[in-house]
């Protein structure tokens, strides 16, 4: 893996047959379709990835599975995040045994973490953790912020980039200002719609969800953020927000974006649909609202 990371990296959804069964075949289509968009890595078991609703032996399986399929043609990253600090550090180890190039660390969910206590995490997670590690800041599920302090301890203890997904552009361009004198640690945009504002004010890239589903879109923006081709991002940009005020809000869960993604993916025949527990995935109506707007891509992005 060469430094720093760069370019964009789909948080991978996870593909199931049932709440604790893989759709292998489904896993296969959907790694080829998005690294046949040019994507510069990918990020199994994030948020999209659904990956603190699946149990430690799918996760293995999946994680197994994905790395013989992708054989090293790009980075590969894995959320470790979990409750329990050994549920993370046994997922990180067979990270590792399989070919894992790093690991993703958000918070621990359910007690949140004050900054002493997630300095402290991080520091008994740097002496253990067998794979570069990322820090992931999602305050929407974590409840926890991460600090620019923290975000320091972390990097001096071998952290190599931070995946920004409070939402906030303001936060997102303090962490670019803030290390910007070293050149191979990453800063992550996680909000997709701040992908080109986000490289071209100094972030490495962006952890774009909807590089699920159209690779090549995002792909192409990033590359016009960094050649500044002002036209065309705004152009491919115009694209996104579309897609957030149509295909991405048409669930009513918390989660509609991530049930979007495998809607769209399930219609494309590129993977199932099905979901983990509890969310569920859309049926009837809205599952043909999924499909107008696939096909109504089709003309936008040409």
């Amino acid at each position: 893996m060469q430094y720093p990371l760069k370019g964009i990296i789909p948080p991978m959804i996870t593909p199931l047959k049932s709440n604790d069964e893989l759709d292998r075949k489904g896993v296969e289509s959907l790694i080829e379709h998005i690294i046949g968009g040019g994507v510069h890595g990918l990020f199994l078991l994030g948020t999209n990835g659904e990956g603190p609703s699946l149990s430690y032996r799918l996760k293995k399986e999946f994680l197994k599975l994905s790395c013989e399929i992708i054989k090293g043609r790009v980075p590969v990253l894995v959320g470790i995040t979990d409750s329990a600090f050994s549920g993370a550090m046994e997922i990180a180890e067979f990270s590792k045994a399989v070919g894992v190039d790093s690991v993703v660390v958000a918070p621990p969910f359910y007690f949140p973490a004050n900054e002493v206590e997630m300095i402290n995490y991080v520091e008994k997670l740097a002496a253990v953790t067998p794979l570069p590690f990322v820090l992931y800041n999602m305050p929407m599920h974590t409840k926890v912020n991460l600090t620019i302090s923290t975000i320091r301890r972390a990097k001096k203890l071998g952290c190599i980039g931070i995946k920004d997904s409070s939402g906030d552009m303001a936060n997102l361009y303090m962490l670019i200002d803030a290390f910007k004198e070293d050149p191979n640690f990453a800063v992550f945009a996680g909000t997709e719609l701040y992908t080109s504002d986000a490289v071209m004010g100094g972030a490495h890239g962006s952890v774009a969800g909807g590089a699920n589903v159209f690779p090549k879109l995002f792909v192409d923006l990033y590359d016009a953020a960094i050649r500044r081709d002002l036209e065309e991002v705004a152009r491919l940009k115009d694209l996104i927000v579309w897609l957030c005020n149509t295909m991405y809000v048409v669930s009513p869960s918390a989660a509609r974006i991530t049930i979007s993604f495998k809607t769209a993916l399930s219609i494309m025949k590129i993977c199932s649909d099905e979901m983990a527990l509890p969310l569920m995935k859309l049926e009837g109506d809205d599952r043909m609202k999924i499909a107008g707007y696939l096909e109504e891509m089709k003309r936008k992005f040409v």
